[in-house]
């Protein structure tokens, strides 16, 4: 695994981990994550993240955009998620 520590409003502490939190550009695997700006849900499938396949996503904006991922199984149950969510104290709004 690699860790990597980055100067600005996140900290990216493992690329594949749960509970990391990285730029929402940079989501490399599937997965369920947080949206730190808003406390939505995301599910990341496997197909939203390979190369060349729909639908794909891209959110512009002033600020980094992060999330934090909370499960390897982009299918967690919202009542699960949330309770990740909130053994890690992370906003929901979902």
């Amino acid at each position: 695994m690699t860790t990597t520590t980055q100067n600005q409003n996140w900290t990216n502490t493992n690329t594949q981990g749960c509970c990391t939190t990285v730029p929402f550009d940079q989501i490399n695997a599937p997965g369920a994550y947080i949206c730190n700006w808003s406390g939505h849900l995301l599910r990341v499938p496997e197909d939203g993240i390979t190369p060349g396949r729909s639908p794909m996503l891209n959110i512009v904006g002033c600020e980094p955009l992060t999330v934090t991922k909370i499960s390897d199984n982009p299918y967690i149950t919202v009542t699960k998620a949330k309770l990740v969510a909130a053994n890690y104290d992370i906003a929901t709004n979902f």
